[in-house]
């Protein structure tokens, strides 16, 4: 495997700790709440957008996140980025602390983000050779060295330097700099490349090519990805562990292949049934889900989802299911039904699965 460090002016990258048996991120208990300003005579509230929020992401492998707008995925982006502030919560980035054994400037070396606008994230002012450049100089690169890295970056995405170096962003279509903004983050020699609903403004056609581009990226640089998007067959192609979100919490988690085959949570299979299809044979007519979701300033007890829920009993507004085993292969949902003994009438007898 071709590592990102062999590039002839690439920085080097940050040192792997603890080895494939370590995590590269961890995240436990990760919240963030926006608060509300009440009227005159109404309390102020808050916005539960991200309420204790846990996974990790091994090293290699690409980890997706799927959910309803508003469920709490691009936050959680943002606070892994640090690019708005967590209410609790820690982050741990191969074995260190962000923040007490790693700083903020070299989380950024070992992790960066590609986001879905791609004209919002590029500066107009510049080209888009000092655009990929920037990064690289404000870490002490040479201006030389930095432009020369930006045009082999500029290859390895596929733009012929020679073309594209010198047009600024306007001048490319959306394709080619969603290119540019994925070679601007390899630019610092990362680990982990967060990619926030970075093909869903692209055509389907780019949007294949820029998909084949990030799994020849991945293998050739050895990179870890986490893949935010509202688009399911995106994920299962690109994704070798998937998500779920709902209402700011993690429903369902596990290998990609067992939840898309063996969903076991109600949210799940009705964002599964409700994925188009091409055959007209195969057309959705009963919504699988009803209802907008609850208001995040105000969610409802027990399971967030005990309202939309087709299955729900009344113990489902009374006991907070967490994230329990399906299977051994690591496949878990936080639904009452999968927890034994929980008191919902679908719920296995015997023991939990260890």
């Amino acid at each position: 495997m071709t590592e990102i460090a062999e590039l002839p002016h690439a920085l080097e990258p940050i040192e792997d700790i603890g080895g494939a048996a370590q995590p590269l991120l961890q995240v436990s208990g990760l919240t963030k709440h926006f608060p509300v300003r009440g009227g005159l005579f109404a309390p102020s509230k808050i916005v539960r957008a991200v309420d204790d929020v846990n996974f990790s992401v091994a090293k290699g492998e690409t980890v997706g996140i799927v959910g309803e707008s508003g469920c709490g995925k691009s936050t959680t982006a943002r606070l892994l980025m640090h690019l708005m502030p967590r209410n609790g919560g820690d982050i741990i980035y191969d074995g260190r602390a962000v923040g007490r054994e790693l700083s903020l400037r070299e989380l950024r070396r070992g992790m960066q983000m590609v986001f879905q606008d791609s004209y919002a994230s590029l500066n107009p002012r510049l080209t888009i050779e000092e655009s990929i450049a920037f990064g690289p100089k404000v870490h002490g690169m040479a201006d030389s060295e930095a432009r020369a890295l930006a045009r082999e970056l500029l290859g390895k995405v596929g733009l012929r330097p020679e073309t594209f170096a010198n047009r600024y962003p306007h001048e490319v279509s959306g394709g080619q700099r969603q290119r540019v903004n994925i070679a601007r983050a390899l630019a610092l020699s990362p680990r982990l490349v967060i990619l926030d609903e970075a093909v869903s403004a692209l055509d389907k056609s780019v949007e294949a090519q820029v998909l084949n581009l990030l799994v020849d990226l991945k293998r050739e640089f050895g990179l870890t990805y986490l893949f935010i998007s509202h688009d399911l067959n995106v994920v299962r192609y690109i994704s070798d562990r998937v998500l779920v979100m709902y209402l700011g919490e993690v429903v369902e988690l596990g290998p990609v292949d067992d939840v898309w085959d063996q969903p076991a949570h109600p949210y799940t299979r009705a964002l599964l049934a409700a994925m188009p299809s091409s055959d007209p044979d195969k057309r959705t007519e009963v919504p699988p889900i009803s209802g907008d979701p609850p208001n995040p300033i105000d969610p409802p007890d027990g399971c967030r989802f005990h309202t939309r829920c087709p299955f729900a009993e009344a113990v489902c507004s009374k006991i907070k299911p967490l994230l329990s085993p399906v299977s051994k292969s690591g496949h878990q949902a936080a639904c009452l039904m999968v927890i034994p003994g929980s008191g919902h009438s679908a719920a296995p007898e015997g023991e939990p699965v260890q």
